[in-house]
């Protein structure tokens, strides 16, 4: 299938102008479950033939860095483990690790991070990779992950980080400004998040570019 044929999920409006620019169908879901399975099944609703969640992710594994890119062979959502399509998964560039985990809520805390990884030793989490496997598998259609890390396991997230998006995948401005105001000294760590999803966004873009015309 040409790039044309596939529907990419993803969380910010920026990455979305990517990804249309490198001739994909895109649907960016704002970084959450509900908004990656409405975002994938308008998709296949518009002729998608197989999904990739794209976008950023929290590290899990200890000592795994920011702008790391990863392209996990099997998507752990609740429960259940949904295999990525091995064709697909080539055409990103070949499986890089075994296990992604698709979260239902933001792993905030390097304890909370800690737990997660106890539980099936997933390399990292992000938010809409589990509900798109989920409605790929209920219409019977591939898909593949390809994520950046943006957050390393070893750390807490500044509360701003949580509360940055909208539902559109546009910023939040009011509430990140909120936030800020009303407890300045996250700061400095809110840099530190800025600056490590510059690089997996820069790292992520350079994969883009050596991506085939077609899987």
């Amino acid at each position: 299938m040409n790039r044309a044929q596939i529907g990419i999920v993803t969380g910010l409006q920026a990455e979305a102008r990517w990804l249309r620019k490198a001739g994909f169908m895109v649907k960016p879901g704002g970084g959450t479950p509900r908004g990656a399975k409405n975002a994938s099944e308008y998709l296949i609703q518009a002729g998608a033939q197989a999904l990739i969640s794209f976008g950023l992710a929290g590290g899990l594994r200890p000592g795994v860095q920011p702008g790391a890119v990863l392209v996990p062979a099997v998507v752990i959502s609740d429960t259940q483990a949904y295999p990525c399509d091995s064709r697909l998964t080539t055409f990103l560039g070949g499986a890089t690790s075994g296990m992604i985990l698709g979260g239902r809520e933001i792993a905030a805390s390097a304890q909370a991070k800690a737990l997660l990884y106890q539980c099936n030793q997933p390399i990292a989490i992000d938010l809409e990779s589990g509900a798109l496997a989920e409605t790929a598998k209920r219409h019977d259609i591939p898909f593949a992950v390809l994520r950046g890390v943006a957050d390393p396991a070893e750390r807490t997230l500044p509360p701003a980080a949580l509360v940055a998006l909208k539902e559109d995948g546009s910023l939040d401005l009011v509430r990140l400004i909120h936030s800020i105001v009303k407890q300045p000294s996250q700061i400095p760590g809110l840099i530190a998040v800025g600056r490590d999803a510059k690089m997996a966004r820069r790292a992520l873009l350079a994969r883009l570019k050596t991506l085939p015309a077609s899987a």
